[in-house]
């Protein structure tokens, strides 16, 4: 398979009032040169699929409902782009797994964040042994303003630090002791014990919001190892852009949605292995869903090694 790829958009349900399909995928996949948008008129997604000759679909169907649209993506012979989360729950996640593997299709996660140019140049320091064996990430991913999420924010942003901090070091989390920040639906605060005695910590959630500057506010990761300390900020490269109407942040080059799109292009036409896929969705619904359990019981919970 090479060149353009037919791509069809599927479903505008996200967490809150999100819609990630009209305000993030649509618009990279329309200025994406290796993918062309297609759409149909068809109710179903397998009729749809067959209506328009579709090879990748961008799944953005309801939470509740996602997995099975990703499945049915799956078994009709399309590669799939997932909105995040995957799948609400551990189950569906897991069928969602399985049949990527037996169908040996593409289906890549939007964990976006761990393609920004700053995270993607850290994995390549780290593994290259600048800083020796890391032992402790502190881990800072806040948003200024916006729409706050009904489940809360570890639910909606909890997944893309810790995806980042798994992809950084490669270190399953072993127990997880998450702590409410002092609004507890803005804010929590996560402590990971990893493999081989690694520590994490993520600060994650959502600022009551600045006026006339939305957006990130902090994405940054300082890496303490045996030979030194590394620190990303992940908010870069970009620049504040102040106009009339506001002010908002623009990315020098392809953002981290652009780089996404890239490297699901680069996998499909390859045949290479993703840079992430179902697996690593899972380890990061395990650590989130880790969480929550945590903030309810008021101690840490352990994860299953096995699992990881």
């Amino acid at each position: 398979m090479s060149g353009t790829l037919r791509t069809l958009p599927w479903g505008s349900g996200g967490l809150g009032t999100q819609d990630h399909q009209r305000d993030m995928y649509l618009p990279a996949l329309r200025g994406h040169p290796g993918f062309t948008v297609v759409e149909a008129a068809a109710g179903d997604l397998t009729a749809a699929i067959a209506e328009t000759g579709a090879q990748v679909v961008c799944v953005c169907a309801p939470p509740a409902e996602r997995a099975d649209r990703i499945v049915e993506a799956l078994r009709a012979g399309c590669h799939v782009l997932a909105d995040k989360p995957m799948a609400p729950d551990l189950a569906g996640a897991e069928r969602v797994a399985a049949a990527a593997r037996e169908t040996g299709l593409v289906c890549m996660p939007a964990h976006h964040h761990r393609f920004g140019a700053a995270v993607q140049a850290a994995r390549a320091a780290l593994a290259a042994g600048r800083i020796g064996l890391p032992w402790n990430v502190q881990a800072d991913f806040l948003v200024d303003g916006g729409d706050p999420c009904p489940q809360g924010e570890l639910v909606n942003f909890g997944l893309y630090p810790v995806d980042v901090v798994l992809a950084l070091t490669g270190q399953a989390v072993e127990r997880v002791h998450a702590l409410p920040g002092r609004d507890p639906a803005r804010s929590t605060l996560l402590l990971l014990d990893h493999a081989h005695g690694l520590t994490s910590t993520i600060t994650v959630g959502r600022l009551h919001g600045t006026a006339g500057a939305p957006g990130m506010a902090l994405h940054r990761y300082r890496i303490s190892g045996s030979g030194g300390v590394m620190d990303v900020d992940a908010a870069r490269p970009g620049a504040a852009v102040r106009t009339a109407s506001g002010t908002r942040s623009a990315w020098h080059g392809p953002g981290t949605v652009g780089r996404m799109l890239t490297a699901l292009h680069t996998a499909i036409v390859t045949g290479r292995p993703p840079e992430a896929g179902p697996g690593d969705a899972l380890a990061a619904l395990r650590v989130t869903g880790a969480a929550a359990r945590s903030l309810t019981l008021g101690t840490p919970v352990p994860l299953d090694p096995s699992e990881a």
